[in-house]
């Protein structure tokens, strides 16, 4: 699966290049992570022996495939939430011919609801990558469903820092939160939930 899996991400990487070179409209556009996000998700994924990954913002599935390629080597299981049909049907089909469906969730939802609906502390990493204008409304469910000790990585950081500026004081001012901004791909605001109650 190996050589298979990375032909395909290389695949996928032109592919979301193309179309977003030649799609103006932003539903349709894939707006993926670069390379290096997705290398170093993966490794966060294993040195943190994450085996409850939830992402949100699925696009055509390729971070989804980093994630769970990482989280099939923890004995864990990603969930992945995507609110448009197209990029979801797509998704599905990029997670079959990865071989990696039997440890991916898709949930075809608005994330908002998703997150009302889940547990407390029931992932260990949250990937954000959504529309970031509804992150501050998120927030709270977001900090809930994040178990002590865990992860959320954002992304875009930096290459929307003005737009993300809200929710990274939100993270910033939490007390129970510990914070740092990576300068990889887009930016990756990295904030690890404390285990104090």
């Amino acid at each position: 699966m190996g050589h298979n899996l990375e032909a395909l991400k290389a695949e996928l990487e032109r592919f979301g290049a193309d179309n977003d070179r030649a799609v103006a409209e932003r539903p349709r556009r894939m707006l993926n992570i670069t390379r290096d996000t997705g290398e170093l998700l993966s490794v966060l994924v294993r040195a943190m022996a994450a085996r409850r990954v939830l992402e949100i913002g699925t696009s055509n599935g390729y971070s989804t495939l980093w994630l769970a390629e990482a989280a099939r080597a923890t004995g864990g299981r990603v969930t992945t939430v995507e609110y448009a049909p197209y990029k979801a049907e797509l998704a599905a089909r990029n997670f079959e011919r990865a071989g990696l469906s039997d440890v991916i969730t898709l949930v075809r939802d608005d994330a908002g609801a998703l997150l009302r609906r889940t547990a407390d502390a029931a992932f260990d990493l949250v990937f954000l990558d959504s529309e970031r204008g509804e992150y501050v409304g998120w927030w709270a469910e977001l900090r809930r469903v994040l178990r002590p000790g865990g992860l959320l990585v954002v992304d875009n950081a930096v290459s929307h820092a003005q737009e993300m500026a809200p929710f990274a004081a939100l993270l910033r001012e939490d007390t129970l939160f510990t914070t740092s901004l990576v300068p990889v791909g887009n930016g990756e605001l990295l904030a690890v939930k404390g285990t104090a109650a």
